[in-house]
């Protein structure tokens, strides 16, 4: 048996190194979801300190005179600004290419029932259970088919994909 691949199905898989091709389309597991998932909450706590950076900075070119001030926020808006912010992130990702940066800098993409592509509502519903549930993710640990709970509950999967492509509402992995 021979270890040298043979031509590739098309030049998205071609672009695959060969020693993911294998786990294309499988499942993610935990460990690439949680890396995926912490990228993702560092993309939502950068959007929401530059979200209070330009308040801060609007304030001050609407009264130069007053100089800069650090208003402080609420807690309760700290928080009600991050779960905004983050269900928006998620469903845009999920919704238009299946990733969000996270997703896409680990080769992870989230597909709906049937395997393709999310519609927006299917999108917005998990990005709110995810958010409002974060501790679902583990499930993925004791889930025999690497499914988290808001995968099991809505029919969803995250699979390995490294194509960079976005699926089509007709295509099935």
């Amino acid at each position: 048996m021979s270890d040298v691949a043979g031509p590739p199905a098309d030049a998205a898989e071609h672009a695959i190194p060969r020693e993911a091709r294998p786990y294309q389309g499988h499942r993610a597991g935990i460990a690439s979801r949680f890396l995926a998932d912490s990228i993702d909450l560092a993309v939502i706590v950068a959007s929401l300190a530059g979200i209070y950076l330009g308040w801060v900075a609007l304030q001050f070119l609407i009264d130069p005179r007053d100089g800069v001030s650090w208003p402080a926020v609420p807690g309760w808006l700290i928080l009600v600004a991050y779960f905004v912010v983050a269900v928006l992130y998620l469903t845009v990702g999920w919704w238009i290419t299946g990733r969000t940066v996270g997703k896409g800098l680990i080769g992870l993409r989230v597909l709906g029932a049937r395997r393709v592509r999310m519609n927006p509502v299917a999108a917005l519903l998990r990005a709110a259970f995810c958010v409002f549930f974060p501790i679902g993710l583990f499930w993925v640990v004791m889930s025999g088919e690497n499914r988290s709970l808001a995968d099991t509950l809505l029919r969803t999967s995250v699979i390995y994909d490294w194509r960079r492509n976005r699926p089509t509402d007709h295509e099935a992995d």
